[in-house]
């Protein structure tokens, strides 16, 4: 009982009693007890209250001046904008002022209109004329490939199966061979087309394409049709033919009909007015 007795009387030690009694004899809250230190604080606090006021004072000076050189440079902004939107709509005047003579020059000689070619060139209109009939499908036994999928195997066309890089080189082939305008499957293609491959399925496009493949192909069939079998890539589908089982034919068109691209669209390309060096 004694013991207890005494932690009840005693709670707080000994020793937390002697410091709590030792810093209530030097001076309470740590305020300085001398008349140097007091006037050093007192000197401390108004050299901040002066900062203070003088950068107050300053911002409220300088705040006009900055408003008024954001205006002016607001101001300079509009102008040079307004400027660049009039020069802007005088060059789109003298651009449909050109383009005009240009047509009304190729009349008079009996030229076309080069819209019309341009047009045709980039798969906005629907085409029609002479050219080629290329059939390209798979091997009557075609099969897969080790890893499942036939469209990418990393060996030669050795599952029987048409890939996507086959139909590049077919329409590369093409190209080269003097073709003016190409479809697959009634999928026209343009300067942007794409042919890849998802899954089973070959895309030009991202637009699925099941085969046969019919390659379609404007320009002088005899010629389009022979230089196209003896290029490189006519040989090479050739060589697919004959090794893997893949089936093509090809056959001239007196008049072959293409339909137009859906979309045409050029988000950065623009029209150069730089002459051409020799």
């Amino acid at each position: 009982m004694s013991l207890l007795t005494n932690v009840m009387d005693h709670s707080l030690d000994d020793g937390y009693a002697e410091a709590a009694a030792r810093k209530r004899s030097e001076g309470a809250a740590g305020m300085p007890r001398t008349v140097r230190a007091k006037l050093g604080l007192a000197a401390g606090l108004v050299l901040a209250a002066l900062v203070v006021t003088v950068g107050a004072a300053q911002a409220r000076i300088a705040a006009p001046t900055v408003a008024k050189e954001r205006q002016e440079l607001i101001d300079r902004i509009q102008r040079e904008t307004a400027a660049a939107d009039k020069l802007e709509g005088t060059v789109d005047k003298l651009r449909d002022d050109v383009s005009a003579r240009q047509r009304a020059a190729l009349r008079q000689d009996g030229g076309g209109d080069p819209a019309d070619l341009v047009g045709i060139l980039s798969g906005a209109v629907a085409v029609h004329g002479p050219g080629v009939k290329l059939v390209v499908d798979d091997a009557k036994e075609a099969t897969t490939g080790g890893d499942g999928n036939p469209r990418e195997t990393s060996g030669f066309s050795d599952t029987g199966r048409v890939r996507d890089r086959d139909l590049q080189r077919v329409v590369n082939g093409l190209w080269e061979s003097g073709a003016e305008a190409i479809a697959i499957n009634g999928q026209r293609l343009t300067a942007l087309s794409a042919i890849r491959a998802a899954g089973d399925a070959i895309l030009v496009d991202n637009r699925p394409l099941v085969p046969p493949y019919t390659v379609l192909a404007v320009g002088d069939g005899e010629r389009l049709s022979a230089r196209f079998q003896n290029s490189a890539d006519g040989l090479y589908l050739h060589a697919l033919q004959e090794n893997y089982g893949i089936r093509t034919g090809i056959s001239t068109e007196g008049d072959v009909r293409l339909p137009a691209a859906p979309s045409v669209i050029v988000r950065t390309a623009q029209p150069s007015t730089e002459k051409g060096t020799s």
